[in-house]
């Protein structure tokens, strides 16, 4: 069987630290004795879904880099070859 790509084990990780954002925002905060009955709680903010674009797009700069060494591979190629015929 094959081993999970980087990519779905990095979704994962990303959904995981997402739920436990949201756990530990939603946990109530307990009243200290001195605190006044009247406390305003502060308007809670939620976890944007738009995930990172490090998270999205991580495998772009291997695909780039394989892209560059067989671009520059042919490239040397054809200098090489017009030395050779010209």
């Amino acid at each position: 069987m094959a081993k999970k790509s980087k990519r779905a084990r990095a979704k994962h990780r990303a959904r995981e630290a997402n739920r436990a954002q949201v756990r530990l925002s939603q946990e109530p905060e307990p009243l200290s004795a001195e605190a006044p009955s009247a406390i305003q709680a502060s308007p809670k903010v939620q976890p944007s879904k738009v995930q990172d674009s490090d998270d999205r797009y991580q495998y772009v700069m291997p695909e780039v880099k394989r892209i560059g060494i067989i671009a520059g591979a042919i490239i040397l190629v054809l200098v090489i070859l017009s030395f050779v015929m010209g």
